[in-house]
């Protein structure tokens, strides 16, 4: 009878382990990675955002080695720029092309990775570079421009001094 009940309490762990096993990679899979979480925290940021256009991700600095607890704050650094897909879209910023001359943004914060009760602080600013470089091209451009003018102008008095010089000589 003892032989029995040893049998029936092995099969009764044995459920149990075999139960614990399902759920364990149940709850790993719970845990995003280091990128889905900032590209929910970039799509967090549009939601909150009162900009026309969506913002995507650019460019994502790497994560720092650390706690592999999904539940503890990861430090985040990255940059957004403005695409151009409006607010009102339905469509994932990640297929939506970059604006050209869009403007760029230098988010800060913290993120978790668990998928359920993931969370995520974080604080975007312009970057005041880019209007100063957009500014600055701008300006480049123009003087270009203008100069390429000056320059035709110069290159077709050159032009006309000689072809009204040819006659003379000829004479």
């Amino acid at each position: 009878m003892e032989t029995q009940r040893d049998g029936s309490f092995l099969g009764w762990w044995s459920l149990v382990l075999l139960l614990l096993g399902l759920v364990t990679p149940l709850a790993t899979a719970q845990a995003l990675s280091y990128k889905e979480a900032v590209l929910r925290a970039v799509d967090g940021f549009n939601q909150r955002s009162s900009e026309a256009n969506l913002y995507r991700l650019l460019d994502l600095e790497q994560q720092s080695k650390g706690d592999d607890d999904p539940d503890t704050p990861k430090p985040v650094n990255f940059l957004v720029k403005e695409t151009v897909c409006s607010r009102t879209t339905q469509q994932p910023p990640e297929q939506c092309d970059f604006k050209e001359d869009g403007l760029v943004k230098r988010c800060v914060g913290t993120v978790t990775l668990d998928q359920i009760r993931g969370s995520f602080d974080i604080t975007c600013d312009e970057l005041q570079n880019t209007k100063k470089a957009a500014r600055l091209g701008g300006f480049l451009r123009r003087g270009v421009e203008e100069f390429g003018r000056k320059l035709e102008n110069i290159g077709r008095k050159i032009k006309e001094f000689f072809q009204n010089l040819a006659p003379r000589m000829e004479s």
